[in-house]
């Protein structure tokens, strides 16, 4: 048989089409919205508000650690993968019983932060005086943490909905189009909210948000191979061979099925988004010191910074659906840390309206595709009854690194200032972050001459 024969067929247009018109489509849409609902709202958008506070760059740094909770998911991954929700997992199975357990915990969470609101001072709380700040960073820590389960949950639910690769990358896709539709709400069209109706009202509107969540919970259906797995006896995790299968058996899977290569992609994930998560939280710090309008960036972020990001997410899943995950995984390496060279064009031109809104267009477009690419990528990696841990553990590969170093973001801005003016010390910042992301390019050309087939490994879904 010739190797075109062997080949698999790549759909046509219309079956993308065809694929687009069923209700999972709309159900993971709503999902991906409600899951990128809370992220900004306990990192990126949390820094303007501390900013405007007057709390320094190297606390609004430090507090970005919270997000670690995305990064440290895989630790109790297994339990959502072998255990129902306590109470709903009964009720609507075990995927939907996590989904909005999760959904609540992280609704809760929000109101509390805009109670106790990002400010230096004491709190009295049960006759017992707390630093105010500090209650803030444990409520977002409570945020992040119930935010990163239903992340985790979400994406098992993904993966298992989906009846062929093609209709993988269209579920990333769509997924990722709510995802970014959210974190547009979160880190544009809040900033118009609180130039109105203040930052702790803004907050208790976004908690609200995540109704959309519980909506698309009821509406979704359990995967039917959660539903085998959950009707299985298995070890219980109480014995050794129950906390071995659930612990550890993901991981040995992982490495079994991609052997040699397993170490490389894992270090090439992990490096992926580096740059973009290392700049994350002195973005908002960067408008605010410019001297932009909160306004203004949300209204530039949520009209050509969304139809940006829109075109950013499709071109990638087209790309994803027509020539296969590798390709488009190595364009996005080089589109998303490109386009932190906007910012720092932006901090030595000042505050420009066209300038920022160009830099806007540019970060979005080449974020949302590199975004796309990543998950569609991680999500051809797992194995069928690991799904949750193992993409979990891939996710959390993508965020780790990213999330410690963001931490220092504040610091290094503060440093690179001495002899500067604070404008060119962010410029440097940016252009730096653009240069950490030429070693996950060039491990990602490495991937793509990784040989498949019987004799080369096994092949990632949808891989070319």
């Amino acid at each position: 048989m010739s190797e075109a024969a062997a080949k698999p067929k790549r759909p046509g247009w219309r079956q993308v089409l065809i694929n687009l018109r069923q209700p999972k489509v709309l159900v993971m849409l709503l999902l991906g919205f409600s899951s990128g609902i809370p992220i900004y709202l306990v990192g990126n958008t949390l820094g303007f508000w501390m900013r405007e506070n007057g709390i320094e760059l190297s606390t609004i740094g430090f507090l970005s650690w919270v997000g670690l909770a995305y990064s440290l998911k895989f630790l109790w991954a297994p339990l959502v993968d072998k255990l129902d929700a306590p109470l709903l997992g009964r009720w609507l199975g075990r995927r939907r019983g996590w989904m909005l357990l999760s959904q609540l915990v992280a609704a809760a969470g929000l109101v509390g932060m805009a109670l106790v609101q990002p400010v230096e001072g004491q709190l009295l709380l049960g006759g017992v005086v707390l630093d105010q700040l500090l209650v803030f960073g444990v409520l977002a820590l409570v945020v992040a943490f119930a935010s990163s389960t239903q992340d985790i949950v979400i994406d098992a639910w993904r993966i298992e909905s989906a009846d062929s690769n093609e209709q993988q990358g269209l579920l990333t896709s769509t997924s990722t189009l709510g995802y970014r539709g959210a974190l547009l709400v979160t880190d544009s069209l809040i900033l118009i909210f609180a130039a109105s109706i203040g930052w702790a009202l803004s907050y208790e509107v976004m908690a609200l948000l995540l109704g959309v969540g519980v909506l698309a919970t009821l509406m979704a259906r359990e995967p039917v191979a959660t539903m085998i797995a959950s009707a299985t006896p298995h070890p219980s995790l109480l014995t050794p061979q129950g906390l071995f299968d659930a612990l550890i058996g993901p991981f040995l899977a992982f490495f079994r099925q991609h052997g040699s290569w397993a170490l490389l992609i894992l270090l090439t994930i992990s490096l992926y988004r580096l740059p973009d998560f290392v700049m994350g939280p002195m973005a908002n710090p960067f408008y605010a010191d410019l001297g932009i309008a909160k306004e203004t960036v949300g209204a530039v972020r949520g009209s050509v910074g969304l139809i940006a990001t829109i075109v950013g997410i499709a071109a990638a899943g087209l790309c994803a659906v027509r020539f296969g995950f590798v390709p488009t995984l190595l364009a996005g390496a080089l589109l998303g840390p490109g386009s932190n060279l906007a910012f720092a064009y932006l901090a030595l031109h000042g505050a420009d309206a066209g300038v920022f809104t160009a830099a806007m267009v540019i970060d979005n477009f080449c974020n949302g595709f590199a975004g796309v690419a990543l998950v569609g990528y991680m999500s051809s990696l797992t194995s069928v009854g690991y799904t949750a841990t193992q993409y979990a553990l891939l996710s959390s590969f993508y965020a780790l690194l990213g999330k410690v170093f963001k931490g220092f973001s504040g610091v290094a801005v503060e440093h690179l200032e001495t002899g500067r003016t604070l404008l060119e010390a962010y410029s440097l910042f940016f252009v730096g972050t653009a240069l950490i992301g030429i070693p996950a390019f060039l491990l990602c050309i490495r991937l793509a001459t990784r040989k498949y087939g019987p004799t080369g490994g096994t092949e990632p879904r949808g891989a070319t």
